[in-house]
């Protein structure tokens, strides 16, 4: 049996595998690193030419070989990038429909059938209790694919390691800043204070940002990590991608730093920017709270001039890096060169530990029910078998008492009773087989008719609209909670509109050189050619932010949608990719936009429609092929020439779905006037349609990894 007081935390990253035994002393309570491991993997990775199956299960096999790990408890993280986090406000609510409610935000906040995703929640901030009902209460839902947990899970399975605890990266971060910098106690009363820490784990691809004071979390993932100073080496020093690796940490003793350091300029600058960017929007939200300093760990922050760099951009914040924990003993671990010298990257595997030796306020896990409930049948079973030898013997002894009973009832005057109940009993059975025949009759009718429509559906409108939609900027956590319409990351869409060209070239000619500068290089001077949709966005936006002119009018456009919409290919929310320019999408420009003066009538209503209606969209008029797509009833079918033959030549969204709208709200209550600058808009792309089966896992203009591109902001 495992022994309680114990856990391996374990996390396998894009680097290597790090892990750290952690043992509570029964006496003193204290913590004790008892043993460590770290393999790093011979290639990152999310290298061209790694094979991560491979890496993974060299790493497993190395560590098992290592580390003596039956009959211990194992807790293992999972990528922030690719789960779900959001902090839901309640209103007031009996405390015993929490759950309830909980299960329903669940199915509107999770894009997801909640059967494909594993997902747990728990209360966190400081809500309070009033008799029966909770008031004030904050649920932190956590969620992730069930396909990407297994996935992350597979090469414990294949090792037969059985995990207790499966936690999200940032949540072990959290659990870290709880328990070994702001040294709180789970047990204790809570005493929140407006001061938090921000702690920023630099990943290869993304940093994940955790905000904290112990009891609220405030989180954002920045999509850019160690691999984009990486590739700048290769674009600007020409070098392959393992020569630049080696070349960015080890910087200060190549032959010229300064040049290497010159190179690298350009994405410091960015990436300061995006953790400033990120400081002012907590800022805003949360204008009672302050952040005192801030906390660098990962494998990536340990890059030279990193922290200094950072300390110069983020003048009111110390930038400090991870070089103890503070709350761990256990000398043959924390004072070994390999622990020290790669202690940041520690973090997560320690949070683990914490939070399954229960010295942390976080709970959830994201461990398959189905695997957790197998684990607690197996281990009650023995306690079964005793109790069902008892039983045995107790029916034993109680055999002779029933027979001297029996004898007593076995007389003709109960005989017609008994047979009278058998004749119920055995109309009842039959009853129960006639439902059955007629459910498995169903059953089967269903299949066949399944049958017939198998292998017909086309989805390639569904994937062209999924991959627009998140080409659209918008506000992703806690900027849902943004009252200013001026800050917003939206746009208020009045129509979207596909026409089929069976001459591309002539709508190139039409454009004047001012909409030619928002192409790519390779489109201002080479027209299309061929046969595709022209597809047309008119809408408005009210974004404006008066000291950055980037995120103002014509500029916002560019800097979100456009940009997007030149991607080879972008991921979602969950990190999902989807297709951009991969399917088929190009020359994207704005041919208009107007901005004015307006004042608007703010509505006191919440955000709870799509933010674009396809299934309601009524029919209009004046529109190339008129109404809305799909509205002609036929369904889009690839032609020889891979364009979508017999596809709806027109579209349009509902303004009155674009809830947030001023002008489109009808349900809501006006409570205040606000001035504002309103950016009347047209943009264009084109789309010739490229099937899955001949579309390229790169651009042919670019490297590879310009491919990895960020969620729309």
């Amino acid at each position: 049996m495992a022994d309680q007081n114990a856990v391996w935390g374990i996390e396998i990253g894009q680097a290597g595998l790090k892990a750290i035994r952690v043992e509570r002393d029964r006496d003193s309570d204290e913590l004790i690193a008892t043993n460590f491991d770290y393999i790093a993997h011979p290639k990152i990775l999310n290298q061209p030419d790694a094979i991560p199956d491979e890496l993974i299960r060299d790493a497993m096999k190395t560590f098992t070989s290592r580390n003596k790990i039956e009959n211990e408890m194992v807790a293992i993280s999972l990528p922030g990038a690719n789960a779900l986090s959001r902090f839901i406000k309640l209103p007031p609510v009996e405390s015993s429909r929490i759950a309830e409610i909980v299960k329903y935000e669940a199915r509107q906040q999770i894009p997801f059938p909640l059967e494909e995703v594993i997902w747990d929640f728990q209360p966190v901030g400081t809500g309070t209790t009033e008799g029966t009902f909770t008031l004030e209460a904050e649920i932190g839902l956590f969620a992730m694919k069930r396909d990407q947990v297994m996935k992350n899970l597979r090469p414990f399975l294949e090792k037969k390691i059985e995990v207790e605890l499966i936690q999200i990266a940032p949540l072990a971060l959290f659990n870290f800043l709880y328990f070994d910098v702001l040294k709180l106690d789970p047990k204790a009363d809570a005493n929140p204070t407006n001061e938090n820490i921000l702690i920023m784990d630099m990943g290869t691809d993304s940093t994940t940002l955790i905000v904290t004071n112990g009891y609220k979390i405030w989180t954002r993932n920045i999509p850019m990590g160690g691999n984009h100073f990486t590739r700048a080496l290769t674009k600007e020093m020409k070098l392959t991608f393992a020569k630049a690796e080696h070349l960015k940490i080890n910087a200060t003793r190549s032959p010229d730093p300064r040049a290497v350091f010159q190179a690298m300029k350009g994405v410091f600058t960015e990436y300061a920017a995006e953790v400033q960017k990120s400081i002012n929007f907590f800022a805003g939200a949360n204008r009672e709270s302050k952040i005192v300093k801030v906390i660098g760990v990962g494998g990536a922050f340990n890059m030279s001039g990193l922290q200094k760099y950072l300390e110069q951009h983020l003048q009111s914040y110390p930038v400090e890096r991870v070089d103890k924990f503070s709350r761990l003993v256990g000398d043959s671990v924390i004072n070994a060169p390999l622990f020290k010298e790669n202690i940041s990257t520690f973090i997560v595997p320690y949070g683990l530990a914490i939070q399954q030796l229960k010295k942390t306020s976080i709970r959830t896990t994201l461990l398959p029910p189905e695997i957790a409930n197998e684990r607690l049948v197996r281990q009650k079973k023995p306690w079964a078998v005793v109790a069902a030898a008892g039983l045995l013997a107790g029916l034993s002894l109680s055999a002779v008492g029933y027979a001297s009973t029996y004898s007593a009832v076995a007389s003709p005057e109960f005989k017609s009773a008994v047979d009278e109940s058998k004749k119920y009993a055995d109309m009842t059975s039959g009853y129960t087989r006639d439902y059955e025949g007629k459910v498995s009759e169903y059953q089967g009718l269903r299949d066949a008719s399944l049958s017939y429509v198998a292998g017909i559906k086309d989805d390639t409108w569904l994937e062209f609209y999924k991959a627009l939609t998140e080409c659209f900027p918008r506000d992703v956590a806690e900027q849902r909670d943004e009252t200013d319409l001026s800050k917003q990351n939206r746009l208020y869409v009045d129509l979207i509109a596909t026409e089929l060209k069976p001459n591309l070239a002539e709508w190139y000619e039409t454009l004047l050189p001012p909409q030619k500068i928002y192409l790519l290089d390779g489109e201002k001077e080479t027209p299309p050619e061929g046969k595709g949709y022209l597809v047309t966005i008119v809408g408005t936006h009210y974004h404006h932010i008066p000291e950055d002119p980037e995120m103002q009018g014509a500029n916002y456009l560019e800097n979100t949608i456009l940009k997007n919409l030149r991607q080879w290919t972008i991921k979602d929310e969950m990190g999902n990719v989807l297709p951009v320019r991969q399917m088929g999408i190009s020359y994207a420009t704005l041919i208009s936009s107007k901005k004015s003066d307006v004042v608007i009538a703010k509505r006191d209503r919440e955000r709870r429609q799509p933010r674009m209606n396809v299934l309601n969209a009524p029919p209009q008029t004046g529109l190339p092929g008129g109404g809305y797509p799909g509205s002609e009833g036929s369904s889009p079918m690839m032609g020889s020439e891979g364009m979508m033959e017999g596809a709806p030549q027109g579209g349009i969204y509902d303004p009155a779905s674009m809830s947030g709208n001023p002008s489109a709200n009808p349900g809501g209550q006006a409570t205040t006037q606000t001035h504002l600058i309103q950016t009347d808009f047209k943009l264009q792309f084109l789309w010739k349609n490229v099937s899955k089966a001949e579309r390229q896992p790169n651009p042919p203009d670019a490297a590879p990894a310009e491919g990895d591109a960020a969620p729309a902001t």
